[in-house]
């Protein structure tokens, strides 16, 4: 994936680290990036700092008609799509407790989002005779997150939807990313950790936490080299192949995990 005088699409834009790819990509030669996200001025703050290789576009990308209009309005004005990066996210912090409004807030931005933009912009990149999807997970997607069962159970669909576009589309010129990066220095963990959630605690007590810079550098390395994984916090891989080696171990530690950071259930 040649990011140069590519035409790219973030979603979740507004902050962290949809807004440091914006900019990264724009920076790296892409001919326009268009930020999107539900946070107009955010987006359109982006924007202005990038400069004219940039626009700010108002979506929720739960909407499917939304998601459609965007890509739609985005080959009028040019022509192509060469890179959709499907990047919001959210964070709940809850059980199985309660009722399921939480569920369905996850299953919508962490998996139904990612169908949405691939239903909407597959055709058109199949027609232009291939491009490109990075879709944003979380390491909670490989491994979990304790202190929060629906990030956990729908970042793992959306490495599982990941893996199925990869798959499905190769041969017909898609190529497929997904990014799955444990703590990182944005407003979804930092926000939480000051909030004293125990799911953020969990996350920061797991590695090392890291800046959007770094995550953006891992995106820019694994695109080039059109990497499926894309793994910011290399330990990750160890993390998850030692889960596939002997799972029982894997499950004990988790546990003393969520007990030390209070996420544990009662």
């Amino acid at each position: 994936m040649n990011i140069v005088d590519s035409v790219v699409v973030v979603t979740g834009a507004g902050s962290g680290i949809g807004a440091e790819l914006a900019a990264r990509f724009a920076a790296a030669g892409a001919a326009h990036v268009v930020l999107a996200d539900r946070d107009r001025p955010a987006v359109e703050r982006g924007a202005q700092a990038i400069g004219s290789a940039a626009s700010a576009v108002e979506v929720d990308v739960t909407d499917e008609a939304a998601v459609r209009g965007l890509v739609a309005a985005v080959l009028e004005q040019h022509g192509r799509i060469d890179l959709f990066c499907s990047n919001a996210g959210l964070a709940l912090g809850v059980g199985i407790d309660g009722d399921d409004e939480p569920w369905q807030r996850a299953w919508s931005v962490h998996v139904l989002a990612h169908v949405y933009a691939a239903r909407a912009v597959i055709p058109a990149m199949i027609e232009a005779g291939g491009g490109y999807l990075l879709n944003t997970a979380s390491a909670a997607g490989l491994l979990s997150a304790p202190g929060d069962a629906p990030y956990s159970v729908t970042k793992h669909a959306a490495v599982a939807l990941a893996e199925w576009l990869a798959f499905s589309y190769r041969d017909a010129g898609i190529g497929v990313s997904v990014l799955c990066p444990m703590g990182v220095d944005t407003p979804l963990l930092m926000d939480g950790l000051q909030a004293g959630h125990a799911g953020a605690r969990a996350v920061a007590a797991s590695g090392t936490v890291i800046g959007v810079a770094e995550v953006a550098d891992a995106v820019l390395a694994g695109l080039a080299a059109e990497t499926f994984l894309i793994l910011p916090h290399p330990e990750v891989g160890k993390f998850w192949a030692g889960k596939a080696a002997d799972p029982q171990r894997w499950l004990a530690g988790m546990a003393r995990l969520a007990a030390h950071t209070g996420s544990a259930a009662d």
